[in-house]
């Protein structure tokens, strides 16, 4: 095998080792659980926890694809609104001079105060959440966006501008390319936070959803129903996070070879 070649079934070696932690995890749960005599009011044994996701297939399914709908929806346009963000600051310095103290200021808000709001404009919709997960994504890929494209080596755009390459062809076939990796770690990183901003939007009034599952569990004081609802909510962050660190690991292939 040559080097810098991927090797052959490196992503499902991944897989595997990610599969035998969470069983391990499990199983120390599980003992931990038994052998320590705790409460179910601290900490329920995993075994009932997956029983009460069983008694209750249907709903737990429907909130999981309710709340990951709203996160994908809020995540994908955070991420394009952001890197076309950076760009345009990377171009235009005037405007990233009269709009990012403006984001900055946005950022300020907490996320239940601005949630509030778009909850009172668009009623208890998937758009509404969506765009609360948009309000906490957007943000941080914009500024990875145009720290990767601040970093771009002057010298490798003179010379392409030397042969006679236009402003388009700069951005599409280096300075993008150059920033895939800073731009990469705040998409990881907004897969936690437009999940947040998912489930925050649904404490404010929903009827299906993970956060709705949470709040009902603890007005209600469900313990293990509650621990049910993080579980689901871990699975969908983790399955998120690791897709997007999968498509980082295809779309930046060169750095295996760094």
């Amino acid at each position: 095998m040559k080097a810098g070649q991927p090797r052959a079934g490196s992503a499902a070696a991944v897989l595997l080792r990610g599969v035998a932690a969470i069983v391990v995890v499990g199983v120390l749960w599980e003992a931990a659980v038994r052998a320590g005599g705790i409460k179910p009011y601290y900490l329920p044994s995993l075994s009932s926890i997956l029983q009460a996701i069983a008694a209750l297939p249907e709903t737990y399914a429907a909130s999981f694809l309710r709340t990951l709908c709203e996160t994908v929806l809020g995540y994908a346009a955070g991420a394009v609104v952001g890197v076309v963000n950076g760009v345009l600051f990377h171009r235009m310095r005037l405007l990233r001079e009269l709009v990012f103290p403006l984001f900055i200021i946005s950022q300020t808000i907490p996320v239940i105060a601005f949630g509030a709001v778009v909850v009172l404009w668009f009623g208890n919709t998937i758009l509404a959440k969506a765009l609360i997960a948009f309000y906490l994504t957007f943000f941080p890929v914009t500024v990875n966006t145009l720290q990767g494209l601040e970093a771009v080596d002057r010298r490798q755009v003179d010379l392409l501008r030397s042969f006679g390459a236009t402003p388009l062809q700069l951005l599409m076939r280096l300075q993008l390319p150059a920033a895939l990796p800073q731009i990469f770690v705040a998409l990881r990183l907004a897969c936690t936070l437009s999940l947040l901003g998912a489930i925050a939007g649904e404490w404010f009034g929903d009827t299906t959803g993970l956060g709705v599952l949470l709040l009902q569990a603890m007005y209600n004081e469900q313990f293990v129903a509650l621990w049910a609802a993080i579980l689901m909510a871990g699975l969908l962050g983790t399955s998120f996070y690791g897709l997007v660190a999968w498509a980082e690991r295809k779309v930046v292939f060169w750095r295996a070879e760094l």
